[in-house]
């Protein structure tokens, strides 16, 4: 059993065998836990690892109004169809690669220069005409997860970054009160549907 307290105190009980990390509580150390959002968002983030897309991976959980997960999903293609991780994604053959150290362009996915004849429009719409996503959003999947749609009421959809105008068009009808998202300064912040 291992103590998570660094500094030297009395031995003191542990809650189960040898092998597991003591979460009783320890003298000199309180005990913490993450805050609700803290913790959702965490959630969400790890949904989001299972994310389908080349450019941007996204994840989003809902809970209910007892703060229990209900539904979660991340952006990705229907199941059984290829996705952009496949290489059928028009999005996902063409965009910037854009070098973390230098900034510049190092120019397309494809391997042509950017700005690439084949990319979609600045700009253009992600859901319909030339270069359209094949993905649905973590938000919409996290939704279909739902299996008891009563739970929704009241709910608050937690999601790794703000969601787009459709996806707020959509959760307005349904029962859930609050969408929860990581802001571009690195906070958090919330909206009220």
């Amino acid at each position: 059993m291992t103590c998570l307290n660094p500094q030297s105190h009395e031995p003191h009980e542990y809650l189960a065998d040898a092998d597991a990390v003591t979460l009783s509580p320890c003298p000199g150390r309180p005990v913490t836990r993450p805050t609700v959002e803290e913790w959702a968002l965490g959630v969400a983030k790890a949904v989001s690892t299972r994310g389908e897309c080349t450019r941007r991976r996204v994840g989003a959980v809902i809970l209910d109004a007892q703060n229990r997960i209900c539904g979660a999903g991340y952006n990705g293609a229907a199941p059984g169809v290829e996705s952009c991780l496949d290489g059928v994604c028009p999005r996902g053959q063409h965009y910037e690669i854009v070098p973390f150290q230098h900034g510049g362009s190092d120019g397309c996915a494809c391997g042509n220069a950017w700005p690439c004849p084949e990319a979609a429009p600045v700009g253009s719409s992600y859901d319909t005409g030339p270069g359209a996503c094949i993905s649905v959003h973590a938000e919409l999947n996290a939704l279909l997860d739902v299996s008891d749609r009563s739970r929704l009421e009241g709910g608050t959809l937690y999601v790794t970054t703000v969601p787009c105008d459709g996806c707020l068009k959509i959760l307005k009808v349904t029962r859930i009160i609050m969408v929860v998202y990581e802001n571009e300064e690195g906070g958090t912040s919330v909206e009220s549907l």
